[in-house]
């Protein structure tokens, strides 16, 4: 991890934060902290949810400009490569994932919040992709992530115009899942996975790769899948408890083992 990416683990859930003042610019160091941290995340068994948070001021005002402004053709297509690299690696999280969002998440700071499972957010945050105003498209999934999250139209007007929307339209388009006032961000976040850190953890990544990869392919293919990961819980102790559980208690009453 770098210097101003940490990621701290209590009670299960798991807090990556990254700080670069003022604004949170990603920069290489910051983009190869974060992806240290997601792939640390992913496979710690004390691990439950996850929350991605840049801090109280500015979730991420987008990449380092100062950096990219000299590239090649051969370095911005090697470095988007590593950029994109390192978003994904915050998606392929396999528990749930949260972005706590305050002030500005814009150009990357939109990409890397639209990683997470979900996306809380204070009322004064503003969100967007306004890399056309540089003259370049956004380059960490912009493109591809903001139409599955609110549909071709609303993605091409945020794209195309550049133009920010504030945590209430974001919310109303899809974008935001929650918005709050902005110092209670963190901690709607940490309540919010405190509930699905107490799930049956195996049943959630399998859900998680279910959807993912779903969305990847046909109706028909994506059945399957679902039948093969349904199918597999039937060998954890969660189901086990789940399922007796329900039976002797009723729903809602399993206190799952994670196993």
């Amino acid at each position: 991890m770098s210097a101003e990416v940490s990621m701290d683990v209590i009670d299960g859930i798991a807090t990556i934060r990254f700080e670069r003042p003022p604004m949170n610019a990603l920069s290489i160091s910051v983009q190869e902290g974060l992806r240290d941290a997601a792939r640390e995340a992913a496979v710690r068994r004390d691990v439950a949810a996850v929350i991605v948070y840049g801090g109280p001021k500015v979730f991420a005002a987008g990449a380092d400009v100062k950096e990219m402004v000299d590239w090649s053709l051969p370095e911005a297509l090697e470095r988007t490569r590593a950029l994109q690299d390192c978003f994904t690696a915050i998606e392929r999280i396999p528990q749930p994932t949260i972005a706590a969002v305050t002030g500005f998440a814009l150009g990357g700071g939109c990409e890397l919040a639209m990683c997470c499972d979900f996306r809380v957010a204070g009322d004064n945050a503003k969100l967007g992709q306004p890399e056309i105003l540089l003259g370049i498209i956004p380059g960490a999934g912009g493109t591809q992530r903001l139409p599955r999250l609110v549909g071709l139209s609303r993605a091409k007007d945020l794209i195309l115009s550049g133009r920010f929307v504030g945590a209430q339209e974001a919310q109303a388009i899809g974008l935001v899942d929650r918005v709050v006032a902005p110092e209670s961000v963190y901690d709607e976040a940490l309540a919010w996975a405190g509930q699905l850190a107490r799930g049956p953890r195996l049943a959630m990544q399998a859900a998680k790769a279910a959807i993912a990869r779903g969305m990847e392919t046909d109706l028909e293919d994506g059945l399957e899948l679902e039948r093969v990961h349904f199918a597999s819980l039937f060998g954890t102790r969660d189901r086990e408890i789940g399922m007796r559980t329900f039976i002797d208690k009723g729903p809602g009453q399993a206190e799952f083992t994670g196993s």
